[in-house]
């Protein structure tokens, strides 16, 4: 009898140990509500499966092929963006969150790229209820940031996407979270010393105005040509219509030769040699990995030729140049309104 009681509990061992292997332990959800706070990054064009796989990962939700099925459920879309979760929460809850059903509970704001620093405060004041008076007073002391000590303010460094934020989460956190995501993604592509930080993230925003997310590369490695020394086509001049009408505070596609003439304005790149006085807003992360590393080409000049399409044509000599200017001047007259 002692042999068999033995057996038995023997048994009984062996199964407990097995049974996690088998699955048989698996948990299909947390009972939540959670605990602590981790992040979850959704990439654009992320699909539910991937970041199931990282919930998952992340002990955000017991299970992935569960948390799927909730979301199916659910009949809501991915959209991209940093989401404030917790671990060991209820799948139903965790999928809540992902669709923003949650709203009253954080703070969301959306930052698109190429807004300059004054649209990127009035846009993160909207969506937190911070008054944009701190949002300035903190990015114009940009320092306590780790920014480079060149910057006049967060302008350039405040990464576009989408955000959500505890309720109550303070202003310094939150412009923290966003110029440290630029930061990262410098490093990321080798850029660690704060000057070529500083001039990466300026020939960024300079490439996020000026052309198609396509051509971004070939439009960094033109800038950069005409960059170097010893150019006599260019002369080192950058002659962006997009610095000059950021120097004058203003939005347009056309300035005129009075404004092009006035080397007063530090972002005027047609009167001044060089880089502008700094970004002339936020770059995203395609336009800042191509001015890190830029396409090799022997272009000097381009010329976005449908501003719908944001086709851009690029050119060697000015003669060619020109010749894509009368085809973007052609598009200006067919859409009447929109080249102003």
């Amino acid at each position: 009898m002692l042999t068999l009681a033995v057996f038995v509990a023997a048994i009984v061992v062996v199964a407990q140990f097995i049974k996690p292997l088998l699955g048989g332990d698996t948990v299909a959800d947390y009972p939540g509500p959670g605990t602590g706070e981790v992040t979850i990054t959704v990439p654009s064009g992320a699909g539910p499966k991937s970041v199931a796989a990282e919930l998952q990962n992340k002990k955000v939700v017991a299970n992935a092929d569960s948390f799927l099925k909730e979301f199916a459920a659910s009949g809501g879309a991915l959209s991209p963006g940093d989401f404030s979760m917790r671990t060991e929460m209820k799948n139903a809850d965790a999928v809540a969150v992902l669709l923003n059903k949650d709203k009253g509970k954080v703070m969301y704001f959306a930052l698109n790229a190429g807004l300059r620093i004054g649209e990127s405060l009035q846009a993160i004041s909207e969506g937190t209820g911070i008054p944009v008076a701190e949002l300035k007073g903190l990015s114009d002391s940009p320092a306590q940031f780790g920014v480079p000590s060149k910057s006049k303010n967060l302008e350039g460094f405040l990464a576009p996407g989408e955000y959500r934020f505890p309720l109550g989460t303070p202003a310094k956190d939150i412009l923290e979270k966003l110029a440290s995501t630029t930061l990262d993604e410098l490093k990321a592509q080798g850029i660690t010393d704060p000057a070529k930080q500083y001039d990466v993230v300026t020939v960024a925003s300079i490439v996020q105005a000026e052309g198609g997310q396509a051509e971004y590369g070939d439009v960094a490695g033109a800038i950069y040509n005409r960059l170097k020394p010893g150019n006599t086509e260019t002369n080192g001049l950058i002659q962006s219509d997009a610095t000059v009408t950021y120097g004058l505070g203003i939005r347009s596609f056309h300035i005129d030769e009075a404004q092009k003439a006035d080397a007063s304005n530090p972002y005027n790149t047609y009167a001044n040699t060089g880089l502008p006085a700094g970004p002339i807003g936020s770059p995203g992360k395609t336009a800042i990995d191509a001015a890190a590393k830029p396409k090799s080409n022997d272009y000097l000049y381009w010329v976005t030729i449908n501003l719908d399409t944001k086709e851009t044509k690029f050119s060697k000599t000015l003669a060619e140049h020109n010749g894509y200017v009368q085809q973007y001047n052609a598009w200006c007259e067919s859409n009447a309104g929109r080249c102003v």
